[in-house]
């Protein structure tokens, strides 16, 4: 019953809101009733126009950017295989979490570099573990993948519609404290004026 009646409360409110911003000839309607009406038909109608366009920008903005990033690091960065020299005390264990070893690789210019990597569980002394470096050998990440890159021009997207979504909320919210402001005003002089002739004389 409750959650039935909070569901009424909402309704209410929200015919209540939609019967007050119905363009109709209530002469109690002010002009500044009628302002705010036509400015949320405005935002609303501007943002569902302007929405698709703004995510198709951002989304191929973010998607060119993206590849690009993905190219350049295609052709500076180079899997090359590593040979494990030793192990953590845990390196060998199934359970144990990215276990640390001892390893050796040529880079690219034909350095070769001995560190620290990261190997799978299980990994054993003298096995060979795929790694991604750059030019000079340092370690890095794997380029980016084509699902990154189109994860980032979706987020991209899916940000600038929310970012439009909140400009045009802002514009209504600040809009309508305007007119609120100018609707007190106008009450305050229709008291004055008013008021004195509703005040009982003695």
């Amino acid at each position: 019953m409750m959650g039935t009646r909070q569901r009424d409360i909402r309704v209410t409110r929200f015919a209540r809101f939609v019967r007050g911003r119905r363009p109709d000839r209530n002469p109690l309607r002010r002009a500044s009733d009628r302002l705010e009406t036509a400015l949320l038909a405005l935002l609303i109608v501007g943002f569902f126009a302007a929405a698709p366009f703004t995510a198709l920008a951002a989304g191929g903005w973010a998607f060119a950017r993206g590849h690009q990033a993905q190219l350049t690091e295609q052709a500076s960065w180079h899997q090359v295989p590593a040979r494990v020299l030793t192990l953590s005390s845990q390196a060998g264990s199934a359970y144990a979490n990215a276990p640390q070893a001892k390893a050796r690789w040529t880079a690219p210019d034909g350095k070769v570099v001995t560190g620290e990597i990261s190997v799978p569980p299980g990994t054993t002394a003298g096995a060979t573990v795929p790694l991604w470096v750059t030019n000079n050998g340092q370690l890095t990440d794997p380029p980016l993948q084509d699902a990154q890159v189109a994860d980032q021009a979706y987020l991209a997207a899916a940000f600038s519609v929310i970012t439009l979504a909140t400009l045009f909320g802002i514009t209504g919210l600040v809009a309508r404290r305007a007119l609120d402001k100018h609707r007190m005003a106008a009450w305050d002089a229709e008291w004055r004026a008013a008021g004195p002739s509703w005040t009982p004389r003695a």
